[in-house]
């Protein structure tokens, strides 16, 4: 194409997949993201008045970002520039923004520059666009999957535009589902298919939220049914088999791995097994590593119900034992006893506020030496030292216990609380503190 050639919209080849051909062009046709276009909402009143800045568009694949920006470019009647930050370069991202300012010098045009997957960018990168995209033009909108106040650069983000779009409900997926057997021109409509509602129901919600992955399994259900008389009969069986297994929002790095393993641990420490076991499942369904897993159920154990019930860091140990040995599937039967084990069990964080406590008084405070009765005398000499002397052995008295100092300042750290075990505890060393000796006396 040349490059002052203007952008025309022709009939959408029949050899692209379906979810291509029905990208709407207009604002009118776009579904979904009504938190952000709705009527009167900030991204709606930019585009019709086109005073676009700027964008980032944030969000799971398939909720539209592509789309949304080509329709921006439609609207505004922009020139749209696209570009993947997977395989682009310096020197092309060079080339569109010196493009773009001839076609605006020469036929007033303003460029979007659309770069998608722009988390992929490293800051030198990024920062190749920041002055020209401050003037506005090209302007930049980038799309990714990961959070962008993570993944791009500060100074970028100052300059744009952030719009999170979220996954479609099942009911907007419906809606395109059946615009696309309709559709006679650029979807199915030549097929004259004939789809029972609980067969679109059941791709609107297995599809999770992604509109192209409807669409294709969607495709793919009708080109390969026979097309009888009447047209082609689209059963919950045929879209069963169109729709593989779900691809979940998921990496080892981004966001949906953090926010995910956030809820489950929350979930154990708020006693509720449920929302706990779903978070399970939805890591093992992922990929996650099951070792990660189980650490994770070993430390809450220990953080949050600690010695309201010593029992759960014993399982939880177990469970991260036996699924290093007998691995997946298998493994996640102990996973999911510890799992739910742990949300069931009374919760104290006592252990864990001790040991914290402590850490800072060593960090900070003054070094406390060790009372001179508590010092190793087992070897020559320490005796002249005086380590040990005066030392009372606890099993030698009446209920194994002495009053003697074992700090030389009095502190107070690990404090039970009236859950579980701990109210034993509680009990226990209440009734000592009347033996305790003051080290100031």
């Amino acid at each position: 194409m040349d490059l002052f050639e203007s952008q025309t919209q022709s009939k959408s080849s029949q050899h692209e997949p379906l979810a291509v051909r029905m990208r709407p062009a207009s604002l009118k046709e776009y579904a979904g993201q009504t938190h952000i276009l709705g009527p009167g909402k900030l991204l709606t009143r930019a585009i019709e008045s086109d005073r676009i800045s700027s964008l980032v568009l944030y969000g799971p694949p398939g909720t539209g970002k592509t789309t949304l920006a080509t329709v921006i470019s439609n609207e505004t009647k922009s020139f749209f520039e696209p570009l993947n930050a997977v395989t682009s370069n310096v020197a092309e991202i060079r080339k569109a923004i010196d493009q773009a300012k001839r076609r605006f010098e020469l036929k007033g045009q303003k460029t979007i520059l659309f770069i998608d997957e722009i988390h992929r960018f490293n800051k030198s990168q990024q920062d190749v666009l920041m002055p020209d995209v401050e003037k506005g033009n090209p302007i930049l909108i980038g799309a990714t999957t990961h959070n962008p106040f993570f993944s791009i650069v500060s100074a970028l983000l100052s300059r744009s535009l952030v719009f999170e779009l979220k996954p479609l409900s099942e009911d907007e997926i419906l809606f395109v589902l059946k615009r696309a057997i309709d559709d006679a021109v650029k979807g199915l409509g030549a097929f004259h298919v004939q789809a029972d509602e609980e067969a679109l129901r059941f791709l609107a919600k297995i599809s999770d939220g992604d509109a192209r992955r409807a669409l294709n399994a969607l495709e793919l259900g009708v080109r390969t049914t026979k097309n009888e008389e009447k047209g082609i009969h689209l059963t919950l069986k045929i879209a069963e088999e169109s729709i593989q297994k779900k691809s979940l929002v998921y990496d080892n790095e981004g966001d949906a791995h953090y926010d995910t393993i956030s809820a489950f641990i929350k979930s154990m420490r708020g006693s509720d097994p449920d929302a706990a076991i779903y978070y399970l499942a939805k890591m093992l369904y992922a990929g996650e590593d099951p070792r990660f897993i189980a650490r994770r159920i070993v430390i809450c154990a220990a953080e949050d119900v600690g010695n309201a019930d010593p029992q759960a860091l014993i399982l939880a140990n177990a469970a991260m034992q036996v699924s290093e040995f007998i691995g997946l599937p298998e493994c996640r039967i102990p996973l999911a006893q510890a799992v739910t084990y742990i949300a069931c069990a009374p919760k104290s964080n006592a252990s864990y506020l001790a040991i914290d406590n402590a850490l800072q008084d060593v960090k900070e405070g003054r070094t406390l030496d060790v009372p001179a009765h508590l010092k190793d005398s087992h070897y020559a000499g320490a005796k002249k030292l005086g380590n040990g002397e005066g030392y009372q052995y606890a099993h030698d008295y009446e209920g194994h216990y002495v009053a003697q100092e074992y700090l030389s300042e009095r502190k107070k750290y690990y404090q039970p609380t009236e859950q579980g075990h701990e109210k034993i505890f509680k009990a226990y060393l209440k009734s000592l503190e009347s033996k305790v000796p003051d080290p100031k006396k």
